[in-house]
């Protein structure tokens, strides 16, 4: 029996890269009882499923091969993972230098996007039937175009100091400001602070302090 709409929750956390994203979502998947989706990772899994065939973002095949690709999801717990073709690829291959340098250039392109805008979307009704009581989606477009009706919408912010550290403890190198000019300066769905977004910052706090504060921000809405 599915959750109905009426109590169904969304929360939306956008952001650039490290700035907590991840690992916020997660905590307050795990306090509210809610299904966790990283809208990043689907963009990183498809990157590397097109890379696997070899297919480059200015290729002209791109469009067609997104329109045979099987997208489906796999539940871990309360993680959604994307299925491409009926495989899940393991964490480090989606997180591979391959990967980390083609995935802002896949991300930036309209086939992409439009791929997977509907399967996105449809990640509320995998939470329903599932009996979730509403989903937590990450990324940086979540509040303003796949769930612009989201019942919260938040939007983290760090320093770049603090998001360079992350990042390197991470065992990323890839740079924090190169990305975030690709991902502003995108024709698609660019990174922006949604409208009516709440902008929490997370550099100066921990986790559990992020956590907290967004929590007593859900609710005192």
């Amino acid at each position: 029996m599915s959750v109905p709409p009426s109590s169904f929750k969304i929360i939306a956390v956008d952001g650039g890269a490290a700035v907590g994203k991840s690992s916020t979502s997660k905590a307050l998947a795990e306090r509210l009882g809610l299904m966790h989706v990283d809208t990043g990772a689907h963009y990183r899994t498809l990157t590397a499923a097109l890379l696997k065939e070899a297919i480059e973002p200015e290729q002209p095949n791109l469009q067609a091969r997104l329109a045979s690709m099987v997208l489906e999801t796999e539940l871990k717990g309360r993680s959604a993972r994307l299925s491409v073709n009926g495989e899940v690829p393991a964490e480090s291959a989606i997180r591979s230098p391959e990967v980390n340098a083609a995935v802002s250039k896949f991300a930036a392109i309209s086939a992409v996007r439009k791929a997977l805008f509907k399967y996105q979307r449809g990640q509320a009704d995998v939470a329903r039937q599932n009996d979730f009581a509403g989903l937590v989606m990450e990324g940086r477009d979540i509040g303003s175009i796949i769930f612009p009706d989201a019942d919260y919408r938040f939007f983290l912010v760090a320093d770049e100091a603090t998001r360079s550290a992350r990042r390197a403890k991470e065992g990323q190198i890839d740079s924090i400001a190169d990305r975030d000019k690709l991902d502003k300066a995108r024709k698609n769905a660019p990174l922006i602070c949604p409208e009516g977004a709440t902008k929490v910052d997370t550099g100066p706090r921990s986790l559990k302090e992020v956590t907290e504060l967004v929590l007593e921000l859900i609710e005192s809405h």
